[in-house]
């Protein structure tokens, strides 16, 4: 039996080195976790890969938590989890401290005019990645296509997901003269969006639920997190900017680890450290849940043609508001030649036939933002 400091630092030391997002932590963690320490099979990374595709959440970090419950059950899989995450958030969290101390420093302000462009361009490159994944037929195409013009029509992002979803469903049961049988599984998702804030007055409490929601509907990529903050925080209740959601993006790309501890940044810019931890405690809360509780259901679930057609279409959604966000977001930050300039260099980096890694494409951006802004 594994002890559980053993399976905290080991979990630590991944989360420490965790950079380029999720397909590199899934490449780190079969190097480290199946060759290295032979704690899973191949076949079980395997599978912990396909079973975390159907549930909400950070995809890299609900493997660390399934390897940690594995190993030691509810005990290691919060060692697992949190050795992952902890790294990442208490950077972030620096990281945030200095931006707010310094964020009307020239020097700061340039570099981050600078990455802001980068940003939204690698988010462009995921957005095309997901889609050609996403995609698999016309009707899909279709679909993504009505989430794109209902975004831009002012729907809600997590009306759109999760109706998208249900349209997908009953799409399919129509099609094959069936009734779906898996609908009322999906009430507590449905009812989790009225879930959150209605008013523009701060509070502990408003944050914590805020990011419990969206972590427990974030579909398809840890990018559709702009588009639920945007409407949230942004567009709902102004708490931020829109400048700050994407430094927020910036610096959850910028650091090692899950790329959702832009939360700990958003919570530190709102209330200081106490913010950072009731929104880092909040986004991550409803993975662990979702682990422990529905995990000997996920191989159901995919295996079901509701769900799985249910799936298919809150990921072809989630894509959609992506595109649709990132749009909206580049009419506030593209303004002038030298963002543009930004802009096609960093589009050149991520299209091009060299594969180049999005730390060093933010950290270009940043060091060039400071010389010509």
């Amino acid at each position: 039996m594994i002890p559980l400091p053993q399976i905290l630092l080991e979990f630590l030391r991944l989360g420490l080195i965790s950079f380029g997002g999720p397909a590199a932590h899934a490449a780190l963690m079969e190097q480290e976790l199946v060759a290295r320490k032979k704690w899973l099979t191949h076949q079980q990374f395997l599978d912990y890969m396909g079973g975390v595709n159907l549930i909400p959440g950070p995809n890299s970090t609900q493997m660390t938590m399934l390897v940690g419950y594995q190993l030691r059950g509810i005990p290691g899989m919060l060692m697992s989890g949190t050795g992952f995450i902890l790294p990442a958030a208490l950077i972030t969290g620096v990281l945030a401290a200095v931006y707010t101390r310094y964020q009307e420093l020239h020097a700061l302000e340039s570099i981050m005019m600078g990455i802001k462009p980068a940003i939204l361009v690698i988010i462009a490159g995921a957005v095309w990645k997901l889609g050609q994944k996403a995609i698999k037929n016309y009707p899909l195409a279709i679909l993504g296509i009505m989430v794109l013009l209902s975004s831009f029509l002012g729907v809600n992002e997590i009306t759109a997901i999760l109706g998208a979803g249900v349209v997908g469903m009953l799409f399919f049961s129509i099609r094959n003269k069936t009734k779906p049988q898996n609908l009322k599984s999906l009430f507590p998702l449905l009812a989790v969006q009225g879930l959150g804030a209605t008013a523009a007055t701060y509070s502990s409490l408003k944050l914590f639920w805020i990011f419990v929601k969206i972590g427990s509907l974030l579909f398809g990529s840890g990018y559709v997190l702009i588009a639920y903050v945007n409407t949230e925080l942004v567009e709902n209740l102004g708490w931020i900017t829109p400048g700050q959601l994407i430094d927020a993006i910036a610096i959850g790309q910028f650091t090692p680890g899950p790329l959702l501890t832009s939360a700990t940044f958003i919570g530190y810019i709102l209330d200081g450290w106490k913010g950072a931890t009731i929104a880092t405690l909040g986004i991550f809360l409803p993975s662990f849940l979702f682990i422990v509780i529905l995990y000997p259901f996920i191989g159901k679930l995919r295996k079901s043609v509701y769900t799985s057609a249910f799936l298919d279409s809150v990921n072809v959604a989630a894509v959609a508001v992506m595109a649709a966000v990132s749009i909206h977001l580049s009419l506030d930050v593209v303004t002038s030649w030298k963002a543009i300039l930004i802009m096609a260099l960093a589009a050149m980096a991520v299209w091009g036939p060299k594969k180049i890694s999005s730390l060093w494409i933010v950290a270009g951006a940043g060091v060039l933002g400071y010389f010509i802004f």
